[in-house]
């Protein structure tokens, strides 16, 4: 089973020319699923699978609590693997036909107040080489809506600073050309001129835009720790990711009055649908906006027209949730 598996991470790699991180996952969660045949379902083929096999898998993982989305993925790249099976001749029938994909927790993203934002981008002591790395890398990943793993991918010669803009290899290696403001732009001329300097080990020449404490390329879970680390600092009362920056950028572009298709294209996006969710973020900020605000909303607005029957009070809606990206 392994020696197939391993022959599907070379197909992955060399014809589909997925990221280091999409073939990191698809090995650990088929990997999961074939440790799960071995010690649950004593299967040792690939071909002896059947779908009754497959949904117990799928009620193993509700059972040990693992969230829906995350067992909608699985069974994504499960499916994606035995469909190269079948096309490589390996197996006969796919057992993950008619297997079903659970339906993922309806939920807004997380993001970041304007204020908050600030507050969490002037917390780096830009006095330091790694305060200047972390303020670009924060700047960044608002000022470009980037995925983490993008970020890290990036080289020096990605980054133009006179033109304001960044080019990111994202999902399927599509390049895209993103914008930077100028707060971003000069956060990263602060690192480059100064702070990447003083990283870099002797005259070592090194392609990586963003450098870890020995010189060498900065990682995701890097990343990952940097805003942790500002996010304890500033006091913010959240998690913070990469991809709740993301959700930010996209947030506030549609807030500032930016089209969809636009942001769209700034995330790098294959489908609208995906973009679509943050349309339902900013309905929900304007339904509490206006309830805040306008004397005739909610409870305010019936407070406010207490010995007034004969108008009649404006019914609240329910916010329209939605999935997450």
């Amino acid at each position: 089973m392994e020696a197939i598996l391993n022959r599907f991470i070379v197909y992955m790699q060399v014809q589909r020319n997925s990221s280091p991180y999409t073939v990191r996952n698809y090995r650990h969660e088929i990997t999961q699923f074939m440790t799960y045949l071995r010690t649950q379902e004593q299967v040792e083929d690939w071909g002896a699978v059947d779908r009754h096999m497959v949904r117990r898998f799928l009620t193993y993982l509700a059972e040990a609590e693992y969230a829906r989305a995350s067992i909608a993925r699985k069974l994504t790249e499960i499916r994606s693997f035995y469909k190269w099976m079948q096309n490589e001749g390996l197996v006969l029938d796919n057992p993950i036909q008619g297997v079903s994909t659970p339906k993922a927790d309806k939920r807004l993203p997380v993001f970041l107040s304007i204020e908050e934002t600030k507050l969490l981008l002037s917390t780096p002591d830009t006095s330091k080489p790694q305060g200047q790395r972390d303020r670009a890398i924060m700047e960044l990943l608002y000022a470009a809506g980037l995925r983490v793993s993008e970020l890290a991918e990036l080289n020096m010669g990605d980054v133009d600073r006179t033109q304001r803009e960044v080019r990111v290899l994202g999902k399927g290696r599509k390049e895209r050309i993103v914008v930077l403001g100028e707060p971003a732009v000069r956060a990263l001329t602060t690192y480059i001129n100064d702070g990447r300097l003083k990283l870099l080990k002797g005259d070592r020449a090194v392609a990586a835009l963003f450098l870890n404490r020995s010189g060498g390329r900065l990682s995701t879970r890097s990343v990952q720790k940097i805003l942790d680390k500002y996010t304890r600092q500033s006091g913010l009362n959240k998690v913070v990711t990469p991809h709740v920056l993301r959700h930010t950028f996209a947030t506030h572009l549609l807030d500032g009055g930016a089209d969809l298709r636009t942001v769209q294209e700034l995330l790098g996006h294959e489908h609208l649908s995906t973009t679509q969710i943050y349309t339902h973020v900013t309905q929900t900020r304007a339904r509490e906006v206006y309830e805040g605000a306008h004397p005739r909303a909610g409870k305010r607005g019936a407070e406010a027209r207490e010995g007034d029957a004969e108008e009649p009070v404006l019914k609240q809606d329910e916010p329209d949730p939605d999935a997450h990206e």
